[in-house]
């Protein structure tokens, strides 16, 4: 058999493509491209890239499928793919660049450690530099805060909408999303389901965040925001709790002590529903899922990702009756737990 090595070199080297990407999105590329063409020339001016570059980036984000390009040579036109202009245009509804604006100004950087935390179990952000835990950090900062939820909003759009439409809300009255930010998965459930009344609960400084997007939806009749802390009060009642990458951000037993809330919080016949990526039993399929959870390890150092085995497993220890799985969009499952 010939051997090929053509798979280890483009895992290998897939930084070079991913900073590729990360940096058309830092300059806002598929933004200044909108519905339009243009040439390398007029790419190069809008954007401040040098002449010596024009070429090469934006041909390799053609070979790479984020562009599209008519014609060769200086005379050549580049435009949005259908995905770029779907989910890398700013103005688009759809847009999830969030999530890539921060992989550039901070995943990337902290992955180049990701030898010592393999070897120490320990985290790779930064806490190395200040000494305070991620979500402290970043709860500090209005700007970092304001990144991080347009992040997590983008990242989630999908599931949450695929969330609404495959889960059947028919049988209960109320919803409580914990740890809401912007209050998106529930302003996406009354949206779609009229009868239901929703509450997303966060942080109290995220709460006016929260607040503001529900009065722009025009929701604010059947969506509310509530300030707590999940690990330090007591959880809203609602017939259904929702926890949207939640979960994999803590070690086993703070994960212990929220299904255990959770279960307090539900009446019986209600439902436990997180949003993960989750990992397949097996562990041999969903890169994402694990790649997601090397990634708690670098944030975190004891969090992790799950599979669907796990999670029924927790939720049987913690006296739910019955769990099921049900597929989202790409990588990401629901895991839903019957009380």
């Amino acid at each position: 058999m010939e051997l090929d090595p053509s798979h280890i070199m483009q895992v290998g080297a897939g930084f070079w493509a991913s900073k590729t990407l990360l940096s058309a999105v830092e300059l806002e590329l598929f933004t200044q491209l909108g519905a339009d063409s243009m040439t390398g020339a007029e790419v190069g001016e809008r954007l401040g890239v040098h002449p010596r570059a024009i070429y090469d980036f934006l041909d390799t984000l053609v070979s790479l499928h984020f562009l599209e390009r008519d014609g060769n040579g200086t005379d050549g036109r580049y435009r949005n793919t259908t995905d770029t202009a779907a989910f890398l245009d700013k103005r688009s509804p759809t847009y999830i660049g969030g999530i890539l604006e921060m992989f550039n100004t901070r995943l990337y950087g902290f992955w180049g450690d990701l030898t010592e935390a393999l070897q120490t179990g320990q985290p790779q952000n930064e806490i190395k530099r200040t000494g305070k835990p991620m979500f402290d950090e970043l709860y500090s900062d209005p700007v970092r805060l304001e990144q991080f939820m347009g992040a997590m909003t983008g990242i989630s759009l999908g599931n949450f909408h695929a969330l609404a439409e495959k889960f059947d809300f028919s049988k209960y009255e109320t919803v409580c999303d914990v740890g809401g930010a912007t209050g998106q998965l529930a302003m996406i459930l009354a949206a779609r389901h009229p009868h239901l009344r929703c509450t997303s609960y966060d942080l109290p400084v995220v709460a006016p965040i929260c607040e503001k997007a529900i009065a722009a939806a025009g929701l604010a009749d059947r969506v509310t925001a509530a300030s707590g802390n999940f690990f330090a009060d007591p959880l809203p009642r609602a017939d259904v709790i929702t926890m949207g990458m939640i979960l994999h951000d803590w070690n086993l037993d703070r994960k212990m002590q929220l299904i255990r809330s959770v279960y307090d919080a539900l009446p019986d016949g209600g439902a436990f529903i997180v949003i993960e990526n989750l990992i397949d039993d097996d562990r041999r399929e969903n890169t994402f899922g694990m790649l997601m959870s090397l990634n708690m390890l670098i944030e975190f150092g004891d969090a992790f990702d799950f599979t669907g085995s796990d999670f029924a497993g927790w939720c049987r220890d913690a006296g739910f009756r019955e769990t099921e799985i049900l597929p989202l969009a790409g990588p990401a499952s629901a895991g839903i737990a019957y009380k």
